[in-house]
């Protein structure tokens, strides 16, 4: 079983009426594998979020919530996952225009496949993740966001945006250090997973940024590797050897010395299976 609900700031079904016939809006659905909802009539408020649950924990699941995020496969350690809907300014800034916007809408939740659970791929990519976590995984958090401006939030370089030439709103969010020289940045997959490969895409909006020329990743084993980057707007790819680990942590950010007080992160990728 699976389920998936819009509520509203108080935890209750959102209510609403077909403006052509007066029925009632579907706002819960559920399925034995996969279930959606679809409505024409629907705005948004404040305070609403999407509420899906699973019927046991350690689920795989592939979920599409607005028409401007990339399906993705998520994991829920736990039974449920709460989104909250981005509705401000200030959150919707790292999202495309009209994100969560109109009344037309289309949301859909199924457990993933075994082949999609269990082929080589990007484990860190999450464009549903949020600052606050609320139960799916990989989840993304840092000890320092630039002005709490969701723009520079941790959650943007996974998100799948490799748009690097400038910074500021949607698609040039990033994860801003806020000049902090103890930055660090965290992704968390939730359970073990194996990888090999990391890939940085640093912010590159020269001369305005500045860049790293190390940096290191550590892992939930206790071990840690650094690795020594440059100054350009390609991927980096850090290769090592395969490591079983359940989070990441980008840290020891040494800056390089130039004129520019801002590094800053555009996209990280972690490969493995």
């Amino acid at each position: 079983m699976i389920k998936i609900e819009i509520l509203d700031k108080n935890g209750a079904i959102r209510e609403g009426r077909n403006e052509y016939d007066e029925s009632p809006l579907q706002m819960a659905a559920t399925g034995q594998d996969r279930a959606y909802l679809a409505t024409q009539d629907l705005i948004y408020a404040p305070g609403d979020f999407v509420r899906i649950t699973t019927d046991e924990p350690s689920r795989h699941l592939m979920v599409k919530l607005n028409e401007t995020l990339d399906t993705t496969l998520v994991y829920l350690k736990d039974t449920v996952w709460e989104y909250a809907i981005p509705l401000s300014e200030g959150d919707a800034a790292s999202l495309r225009d009209g994100a969560f916007a109109g009344k037309t809408h289309y949301l859909s939740v199924r457990y993933a496949k075994d082949y999609e659970i269990g082929q080589y791929r990007n484990l860190a990519l999450n464009p549903h993740d949020q600052k606050a976590f609320a139960g799916a995984y990989p989840h993304a958090s840092a000890n320092v966001e630039t002005r709490n401006d969701s723009t520079f939030f941790a959650k943007n370089v996974i998100d799948g945006v490799l748009a690097n030439n400038s910074h500021g709103a949607y698609p040039y969010q990033s994860w801003g250090i806020n000049r902090n020289p103890d930055a660090k940045l965290k992704i968390d997959f939730g359970r073990e997973v194996r990888i090999d490969s990391a890939c940085l895409t640093l912010r590159a909006d020269f001369p305005h940024d500045s860049y790293w020329t190390q940096v290191s990743l550590s892992f939930s084993d206790g071990s840690n590797l650094d690795f020594d980057t440059v100054k350009t707007a390609d991927t980096q790819s850090l290769s090592f050897t395969p490591v079983t680990t359940s989070y990441v942590v980008l840290e020891k950010l040494i800056k390089a010395d130039d004129d520019s007080p801002f590094p800053a992160l555009t996209q990280i990728e972690i490969y493995g299976t």
